[in-house]
């Protein structure tokens, strides 16, 4: 039987790479969609495993992910040099089983990561056997660094006194990706509140009050 897969990229090119390829592999592919239209997309479809390519903004992609369930199967393509890839690797364990591949990796090496996933196996390329030590808060706050330009978006807003929910509001995007963005920007900061987190970006100006 076909695995039934879901695609999502934020780039046209490789969206439709990646689709020729798992299609001549023997997949069934439901849909191709950008990583904003992921979540909307598992609410309509029911994949077998979800494809997901990092592209060269892995932080944006990689907040997406915790606004999905993670109930299925995840293949993660990314940049080898990605500072962002500590964070793909913790954002990747809410799903049942993953797979961490480098971008240029073959066709051959993707059909059997996605043939082990489907087996219930984890799959880490060689590239990236140096994120294993990425559990650790001192790991993940070196592989965040520095903000993100929408982590500075969010900073400015949390200073200006905004909720998790208005920051959402106005900045169209979901609660949970802004939940994700607090929380790393607290990681970086070394910082316990969100309040802590503020005083502490003041005083290396990142943001000015």
């Amino acid at each position: 039987m076909e695995p039934r897969l879901l695609i999502a990229a934020d780039d046209t090119l490789a969206r439709t790479g990646l689709a020729a390829l798992l299609a001549e592999g023997g997949c069934h592919i439901l849909a191709r969609v950008a990583s904003e239209q992921l979540a909307a997309a598992l609410e309509s479809l029911s994949p077998d495993a979800l494809v997901v390519d990092l592209g060269w903004d892995a932080g944006e992609a990689i907040a997406r992910l915790y606004d999905i369930d993670g109930d299925l199967p995840l293949l993660m393509l990314a940049n080898a040099d990605d500072e962002a890839l500590a964070a793909a690797l913790l954002a990747a364990r809410q799903f049942p089983c993953f797979a961490l591949l480098p971008r240029t990796s073959a066709a051959e090496a993707i059909m059997a990561a996605v043939d082990a996933l489907l087996a219930g196996l984890i799959v880490l390329a060689a590239d990236f056997s140096h994120l294993l030590a990425a559990t650790a808060p001192s790991a993940v706050e070196d592989a965040l660094n520095p903000l993100t330009a929408r982590e500075r978006e969010v900073l400015n807003l949390l200073a200006a006194g905004l909720t998790n929910r208005a920051i959402a509001q106005q900045l169209d995007i979901s609660p949970h990706t802004i939940k994700y963005h607090v929380n790393a920007i607290m990681s970086k900061l070394n910082a316990q509140s969100r309040t802590e987190a503020v005083v502490r970006a003041t005083q290396r100006g990142l943001i000015a009050l």
